[in-house]
């Protein structure tokens, strides 16, 4: 009777793609984000006509800072005016990172990490309806409106410019910095990218939000507090949406427990077994051959 254990299978390699069936359905997932991407910006567009508030409110904001000792926005510009080069960059990079990164993420997810896909989807939706609650109740001008601050609109100076006039503006509102989707957006998919890679360069990816931060500032874009309110905001969102459990790699299978390798006592009975089935050993030297043992001598 074989008792041997079983040759173990050979470890399967992580295939490109997850399984399909982790993966939510194509078409609705796009008719999804659609539908709340379009609910954000009627959400935004809703917000419009109240100048004067928000008004106010960024000189409250800029006041605010200069006596928390946050690092004056000007200054940050200043240096960016130094090259034409570096601010026709800084206004690329706000103009055409932003949104496509995020889709580029999203996708990957999706197509690459389906389990971790669903988790981002919805730190993404709330992040972004929180977003747009703050966009509905603390309407802000941003730093580039304020004639006060010394900042110019980069964008409408060497291009290329994002936005319009702010009054004949249909598609944006030009009313709506606090928090900064940019930042916020940015920081998801450092994060995501960190949370579900293993390479030693991941860490890389938080090059993004740190790019976006000092664009949408030396832009005239965002205020500092703007960044820091969305930075806070996450934070809330990823308490309370924590990431999937990681799966054991796939190169690295868990170890049988004994119980399922081979049965309890398999391994003593085929000792004993083994050892009833060996001759006993022929005794050596002149005594070979007798019946019996001499008695012991003192």
């Amino acid at each position: 009777m074989n008792l041997r254990q079983p040759a173990r299978r050979p470890p399967k390699r992580a295939g490109r793609f997850q399984p399909a069936a982790e993966r939510p359905r194509a078409i609705p997932e796009l008719l999804l984000i659609t539908l709340l991407f379009l609910v954000y910006k009627l959400g935004r567009l809703a917000a419009n006509g109240r100048v004067t508030e928000a008004f106010s409110n960024a000189r409250d904001v800029w006041h605010f800072e200069r006596w928390a000792g946050l690092p004056s926005e000007t200054s940050v510009q200043h240096g960016l005016l130094h090259s034409e080069t570096l601010v026709h960059a800084a206004n690329c990079y706000y103009a055409y990172v932003h949104f496509p990164a995020t889709v580029a993420f999203l996708l990957w997810m999706y197509l690459r990490r389906p389990t971790h896909y669903r988790w981002v989807r919805w730190v993404i939706v709330a992040l972004t309806s929180a977003g747009l609650a703050l966009h509905l109740l603390v309407p802000l001008a941003p730093p580039r409106m304020l004639d006060r601050t010394g900042l110019i609109d980069t964008g409408a100076r060497f291009g290329p410019a994002v936005y319009g006039a702010p009054q004949t503006d249909t598609v944006a509102n030009q009313y709506a910095a606090m928090p900064s989707l940019h930042i916020g957006w940015a920081l998801i998919v450092a994060i995501g990218l960190i949370v579900t890679t293993r390479t030693r360069w991941r860490w890389l990816w938080l090059a993004h939000p740190l790019l976006t931060i000092s664009v949408v500032v030396s832009t005239a874009n965002h205020y500092w507090l703007d960044g820091i309110v969305v930075a806070v905001l996450l934070a809330i969102v990823l308490f309370a949406l924590r990431p999937p459990a990681p799966a054991a790699p796939a190169d690295e299978p868990a170890e049988a427990p004994a119980s399922a390798a081979e049965p309890a006592g398999a391994g003593t009975a085929v000792a004993v077994a083994g050892a009833a089935a060996e001759p006993a050993p022929e005794p050596a030297g002149p005594a070979a051959g007798r019946s019996g043992t001499r008695p012991a001598t003192g």
